[in-house]
């Protein structure tokens, strides 16, 4: 009898241990706040948080990513997906550099097309592109709903509900199109746009803006459309000094 009480109080001492070691990283972390899905879960918490670079985590505890986090725009809350500020990132890159992202999340990035389905799945989201050209001019394109499409699906996009920043509607006639880059061509045109404009985007025949294009400064026209432009406001041959795309839950 004294071995079997000696072995069931061992089994029942190994239980615990088992059952703290379980419990130990819900007991330290605050799961709901340290585990935020994207910026506005962070700007909601906190109303005074600064813009800069935040983790989140779009589909659960093992899906950290830092993004960079605007929390001054049109009440802040913006989780930014794309983001092009110096040309010190190389944006001509092959489908699985976007399909789960690159760069650096305190300068230029992809936060990468992975991320974004998730993001856009379990919410509705809307879009905001800001962008600034060499003289300091700043406008922006605003859409209502944004999302995209599994990989399965080509990453389609579906983007409407246009509002105007002073920099016009250059997205709508991308909507209901597929991702493509220059080793994946997904867009409708007969030869492959990613290739003939040095980018990666959701082409048609082929598009009205290439932010993922090659970064140069200003005015250019000795490549045709190459340039990281938004045609509706400078052009296809003016390239931007700066363009963010951010998205955030629908108020």
């Amino acid at each position: 009898m004294t071995l079997n009480l000696k072995l069931i109080t061992f089994y029942i001492l190994l239980m615990l241990v088992a059952l703290v070691l379980l419990l130990a990283p819900l007991l330290s972390s605050c799961r709901g706040f340290s585990q935020p899905v994207d910026c506005s879960e962070l700007h909601q918490q906190d109303k005074n948080m600064q813009s800069g670079v935040y983790t989140i985590y779009p589909l659960g505890e093992r899906s950290a990513v830092q993004v960079y986090c605007d929390m001054d725009s049109l009440e802040g809350g913006w989780t930014v997906f794309q983001r092009r500020t110096d040309g010190s990132v190389n944006f001509y890159r092959p489908w699985d550099h976007y399909k789960f992202g690159f760069g650096n999340a305190a300068g230029e990035y992809w936060l990468g097309l992975d991320n974004i389905y998730y993001l856009t799945h379990q919410k509705k989201y809307e879009l905001l592109v800001d962008m600034k050209d060499f003289d300091g001019q700043q406008v922006f394109a605003r859409y209502s709903s944004f999302s995209i499409s599994g990989e399965c699906d080509g990453y389609q996009l579906t983007v409407t509900g246009f509002t105007n920043g002073g920099a016009g509607d250059a997205l709508s006639s991308h909507n209901g199109l597929k991702f493509s880059t220059f080793d994946k061509d997904q867009d409708t045109w007969p030869t492959n746009c990613a290739k003939s404009f040095l980018g990666a985007f959701w082409y048609g025949q082929c598009h009205s803006t290439n932010p993922n294009g090659v970064y140069r400064w200003g005015a250019d026209s000795t490549l045709y459309a190459v340039g990281v432009s938004w045609s509706p406001w400078k052009g296809v041959d003016y390239s931007l000094k700066t363009i963010s795309m951010k998205i955030r839950p629908v108020q």
